[in-house]
């Protein structure tokens, strides 16, 4: 479990509360069609509204906004819930909805957004998604393409964005556009796009070799025109500060997964070589099985604790890019050797897709691309250690 020690004794048991209901809702919801949906290449709409309904959307969101205004460990509960049972796919998309998105609109938006946006993200009426990513531009935010042209009372955006989770459900974007092509990064503004827009439209779910149930697409932007009071906080030119200032918790909740997808998968593992047998004896009785087994979970331990200091961190307002970049590398990479590890100590039957350990496996990599890839995040810590 996440750390608690800033919560309250009541606020640790209702957390616990939380957490066993959710298992529950697990159990019933989501374990009897995973595989299914893993198939189908995204989970159903459906899967939102039940999820809100339950209060497993934006935990932390506020009361005014229609949440429940509980701690942000309520929120990265249901991350590590779904993590640690393989959910890897539905993970990715439920970040964004509900651990990415919602800062942005408290932290830069205008009150009016946030009373449009916020309780239909936290029903689950409304799915969001970040678009940042484009074809020629991933880690690289201030070389974005898409534009967004002040035009009357409003703007016209063009342009296109790839690998965006969410992006056959959503129906807000946060979407980066540049609207002063020639500013670098002070031209790039953050437009609040709801994809009933004219001119709006996504491609078709992009096939990926992991995180199956989560839908993936391109998005199209052709003279997709917008209000002013579409722009992200109402000022132009903030969008590159407002990025800045949120990826510290997506970094963060990177982390999360990633500690709690290895959890899962070493606890696989731990099932698996008690119960098969090798050579007359269980496959726990060899020195190698003994000895990767206690490897992987001396690196869980050791990033959890470094997730638990982060966590306190940034609960504290103290999370800084350079902390959350140096998590992220470390959990993701941690992630990638504990899974490889594991699905070798089930020799051939790893390989099958009907074992859950080739679910983490596959699940794991992208964590190293992700929310910015692991070279990126070296070149953050390096320019923080090295800055005067």
């Amino acid at each position: 479990m996440l750390p608690h020690t800033l919560l309250t004794a009541d606020a640790q048991a209702e957390l616990a509360l939380f957490t066993d209901a959710l298992e529950r809702f697990c159990d019933a919801e989501i374990e009897p069609h995973y595989r299914a949906w893993e198939k189908a290449g995204i989970v159903p709409r459906e899967l939102f509204l039940k999820m809100g309904d339950n209060g497993y959307l934006c935990a932390d969101v506020p009361e005014q906004y229609g949440g429940s205004g509980a701690n942000v460990h309520f929120s990265f509960a249901v991350i590590e819930v779904l993590a640690r049972r393989g959910y890897g796919g539905l993970v990715g998309g439920l970040e964004v909805h509900s651990d990415i998105i919602p800062p942005y609109l408290l932290h830069c938006g205008t009150e009016a957004q946030r009373q449009h946006w916020l309780p239909r993200l936290v029903s689950g009426a409304a799915v969001g998604a970040i678009g940042m990513t484009e074809p020629g531009a991933g880690s690289d935010l201030k070389a974005i393409r898409t534009t967004a042209r002040k035009e009357g009372d409003g703007y016209v955006i063009n342009g296109s964005k790839i690998f965006i989770s969410n992006g056959q459900h959503c129906d807000l974007i946060v979407l980066a556009a540049k609207t002063d092509p020639a500013g670098g990064a002070k031209g790039v503004s953050l437009f609040l796009v709801d994809t009933q827009t004219p001119g709006f439209s996504h491609g078709q779910n992009l096939e990926k070799i992991g995180q199956h149930a989560g839908d993936t697409s391109e998005l199209f932007f052709n003279d997709l025109r917008v209000p002013a009071d579409a722009l992200l906080g109402g000022i132009e030119g903030q969008g590159f500060t407002q990025m800045m200032r949120e990826l510290p918790r997506e970094r963060l909740v990177i982390g999360v997964q990633s500690v709690y997808g290895a959890q899962g998968a070493l606890n696989a593992t731990l099932r698996y070589v008690q119960e098969r047998q090798a050579f007359g004896q269980p496959l726990a009785q060899f020195q190698n099985t003994r000895f990767t087994l206690a490897q992987c979970a001396t690196e869980v331990a050791a990033a959890q604790a470094f997730l638990h200091a982060s966590i306190a961190a940034y609960e504290r307002g103290q999370l800084t890019p350079e902390a959350a970049s140096a998590l992220k590398l470390h959990t993701t990479e941690m992630f990638g050797r504990v899974a490889d590890a594991c699905l070798q100590l089930f020799g051939g039957y790893g390989y099958m897709a009907e074992y859950p350990i080739s679910r983490f496996w596959t699940d794991a990599r992208v964590m190293r691309i992700y929310g910015g890839t692991s070279e990126i995040m070296k070149e953050i810590v390096a320019r923080g250690l090295l800055k005067p």
